[in-house]
C-alpha cells in the first residue's frame, strides 16, 4: 500500500501521483448480489435546483452494499478478496461466512486474504475483528464506530483513521476521535479493531483539473471575481478585496470560524472539544 509518481513528462505529470493498489485482488469483479445502481444528483434537489454548488458530472459508479452492523454474531469469516470502492476512500474486503452468506466490509489495514475474522465478545483483539466496546481493552485503536446501539458504524470510517478507547465508566466509553474530540459512546456499541486501510489516501496529489471532473468536482469560482449581485464579496474597479470585515458565504453566514453545531441534545455527551484537544 502505497502511492506511485510519475515522470513529469507533462505538465499534469510533474504532480500527479496514485495508488499503487498493490493490497487490491487482481482480476475480480464486485459481486453483484451486493451491488446497487446509483444516480448522479449533479447538486440539484428534486425541485431542479442547484442545493450544492459546483458539482456535476464525474464517471459512473456503482454503489457496493457495505455490511455496518457486523451483526453475524458468533459466524466466523473469510476474507476472500480486497477490493477498491470508487464511493469511499477505503478499500473493502469480501468477507464468506461458514453459513454461506457473503458480505463487504470496511477493510482495515493489515487485513489481508485468506484471513479469518468474527464478530463475536471472545474474539482476539486483531485487525478486523467487531465487538462491543464493552469487551476491548483500553487504547485498542478502532474504527467502524456505532452512536446508536445496532444502528451500524458510522464514526471513523474514512481512509487511515483511527479513533483510541480511552476509558469506561458505568454504561459509556469515552473514545478520542481523529479530530481529537473525547466523546463518550455506550458499551453496548460495535465497533471493528485496527485502523482503517489505505493510510497513504492523504498522500495523493490529484495533479490536473480533469481529474477534480473525473470524481464529480466542477470548478469553483472565487467570490471576489464575482458582480455585487452575485456575492458579498464582488464588485469593485479593478481588481479588489472583499471588501468585508469577515469572508463570508454568498448569503452573508461567515466563512470561517461560525460554529456549525446545534445539537443540545448530545452535548452532554462530548467530554472535549476537539479544538481543545491537547497537542
Amino acid at each position: 500500500m502505497g502511492v506511485k509518481n510519475f515522470k513529469p513528462t507533462s505538465p499534469a505529470r510533474r504532480y500527479y501521483s496514485v495508488s499503487d493498489f498493490k493490497e487490491i485482488t487482481k482480476d475480480v469483479e464486485p459481486l453483484r448480489k451486493l451491488v446497487e445502481h446509483q444516480t448522479s444528483t449533479g447538486g440539484r434537489n428534486h425541485y431542479g435546483r442547484i442545493t450544492s454548488r459546483f458539482r456535476g458530472g464525474g464517471h459512473k459508479q456503482r454503489y457496493r452494499i457495505i455490511d455496518w452492523k457486523r451483526n453475524k454474531i458468533g459466524v466466523p469469516a473469510l476474507v476472500a478478496t480486497i477490493e477498491y470502492d470508487p464511493n469511499r476512500t477505503a478499500r473493502i474486503a469480501l468477507l464468506h461466512y461458514v453459513d454461506g452468506d457473503k458480505r463487504y466490509i470496511l477493510a482495515p489495514d493489515g487485513l489481508k486474504v485468506g484471513d479469518k475474522i468474527v464478530s463475536s465478545r471472545n474474539a482476539d483483539i486483531k485487525p478486523g475483528n467487531s465487538m462491543t466496546l464493552r469487551y476491548i481493552p483500553l487504547g485498542t485503536m478502532i474504527h467502524n464506530i456505532e452512536l446508536k446501539k445496532g444502528k451500524g458504524g458510522q464514526l471513523v470510517r474514512s481512509a487511515g483513521t483511527a479513533a483510541a478507547l480511552m476509558a469506561k465508566d458505568g454504561d459509556y466509553a469515552q473514545v478520542r476521535l481523529p479530530s481529537g474530540e473525547v466523546r463518550m459512546v455506550h458499551l453496548d456499541c460495535h465497533a471493528t479493531i485496527g485502523q482503517v486501510s489505505n493510510i497513504e489516501h492523504a498522500n495523493i496529489s490529484i495533479g490536473k483539473a480533469g481529474r477534480s471532473r473525473w470524481l464529480g468536482i466542477r470548478p469553483t469560482t472565487r467570490g471576489v471575481v464575482m458582480n455585487p449581485v452575485d456575492h458579498p464579496h464582488g464588485g469593485g474597479e479593478g481588481k479588489s478585496g472583499q471588501g468585508n470585515p469577515h469572508p463570508v458565504s454568498p448569503w452573508g453566514q461567515n466563512a470561517k470560524g461560525l460554529k456549525t453545531r446545534h445539537n443540545k441534545r448530545t452535548d452532554n455527551m462530548i467530554v472535549q472539544r476537539r479544538k481543545n484537544r491537547i497537542r
